[in-house]
């Protein structure tokens, strides 16, 4: 017998993933009078070591929706520029202080407050569902059209039907795989292992940077914490694992501004997080019935945390290009084509930049100049302060 199931929904889009594209865009299209409902596979949104940047291009988004004063009540910290140390010296890597903008800043908020505050406010709204909890299982598809997704909730089946479904369930995405969509991979040649110390009194005034004399480690100041990472060789996890913590901390040290003896604290592997870094993008983010967004349809590298910035952008056009279809009943592949369309240039040169500034060449083994070249050219750091600040294109949602 099968199992009867849980319970059928219908909306006029189906969200898999409560992300910051998924909420995003889920509160700009309740905000629109449409029915939404967002699958999420966690019961809350409380997870350490996310992508917690928000930007200066998102805080405009938050400014035009009315709610950057009361998003900015919460607790954060300020970063008006990045920095790295190049040669022994601070060098600024990228300065917001010209963005014509309301923030020229990146605010560093929890994530987990950044999504609660998107999910209260989209359930101000008659037409939002959040259903925590809820695994996405595969799409329904009927004559090659994608009619809604099946999940499983308190372990039973569920179906959701409706014109569109998006697939906003990061890097890992299952609804890229499900849907068969084809991603091209640009690699990348470094990992990062995150990991929490406490702060000292003493310890450097530093907001985020790469400290050390190899630049591969970084210092995110979470007010009473600092969030660190320490980047190594793609694959070389298992074999630093093999050598043992304490050699992993003292290696650590040497490129930390810190003495071994503050790593004390880390007294087992499951204080640390390994974040595999990949780089990739779909050729096609779209099928009848379906389309990813944010890290489904392009997975970043964290260099200058703009992943959550483009995935925000993502469901901004979105929003812009899909309201009126979806509430018209008229949404055509042409509609979801012109999402990419839109957003196909600022992801290609993000990645591109991205691609640059990382890791070696690998005919010379040297590593990227562009670091070098902005300490030789200071005004250059307002330039990356636009593209890492803004983007390559700010999208502006339609009120």
């Amino acid at each position: 017998m099968q199992p009867q199931p849980y319970e059928n929904l219908s909306a006029d889009c189906c969200i898999v993933g409560g992300g910051p594209a998924g909420l995003m865009l889920a509160y700009l299209f309740a905000r629109a009078g449409l029915r939404v409902v967002v699958v999420e596979k966690h019961a809350d949104f409380l997870r350490d070591f996310r992508g917690d940047t928000i930007h200066p291009s998102t805080l405009e988004v938050m400014h035009h929706l009315g709610l950057l004063q009361e998003l900015l009540q919460l607790p954060h910290q300020k970063a008006e520029k990045l920095q790295a140390e190049i040669g022994g010296q601070e060098v600024t890597m990228a300065d917001f202080s010209r963005l014509p903008v309301q923030c020229r800043f990146i605010a560093f908020m929890p994530q987990w407050d950044f999504l609660n505050f998107l999910a209260q406010k989209s359930a101000q709204f008659p037409g939002f569902t959040l259903l925590t909890s809820t695994q996405f299982d595969d799409l329904l598809e009927e004559q090659g059209v994608v009619v809604g997704i099946k999940a499983v909730r308190a372990g039973q089946p569920m179906e959701i039907r409706c014109p569109l479904v998006i697939g906003a369930d990061g890097r890992h995405s299952q609804v890229r795989a499900k849907s068969g969509l084809v991603s091209q991979s640009f690699g990348a040649s470094r990992d990062v292992l995150w990991l929490k110390l406490s702060k000292h009194a003493g310890d450097p005034d530093w907001g985020m940077g790469h400290k050390g004399p190899r630049h591969n480690f970084i210092m995110i100041d979470r007010g009473d914490y600092w969030q660190c990472g320490y980047t190594i060789d793609k694959g070389q996890f298992e074999s630093l694992k093999q050598r043992g913590l304490p050699a992993l901390k003292a290696n650590i040290a040497a490129v930390a501004p810190f003495p071994v003896e503050r790593l004390e604290e880390i007294t087992a592997w499951e204080q640390l997080k390994l974040l595999v870094i990949k780089i990739d993008r779909l050729e096609k983010w779209m099928k009848p019935g379906v389309l990813c967004i944010g890290d489904a349809a392009h997975a970043m590298s964290p260099i200058g945390g703009v992943g959550v910035n483009l995935a925000i952008q993502d469901a901004v056009a979105c929003a812009n290009l899909l309201t009126e279809p979806l509430r018209q009943g008229t949404l055509t592949l042409n509609d979801l084509a012109s999402v990419q369309k839109r957003r196909h240039f600022p992801t290609v040169a993000t990645q591109f930049l991205q691609i640059k500034m990382s890791g070696k060449k690998k005919s010379s083994g040297k590593k990227s100049p562009i670091p070098g070249i902005i300490a030789r050219f200071p005004w250059l750091r307002f330039v990356f302060g636009r593209l890492i600040g803004l983007g390559f294109r700010m999208e502006t949602p339609r009120l």
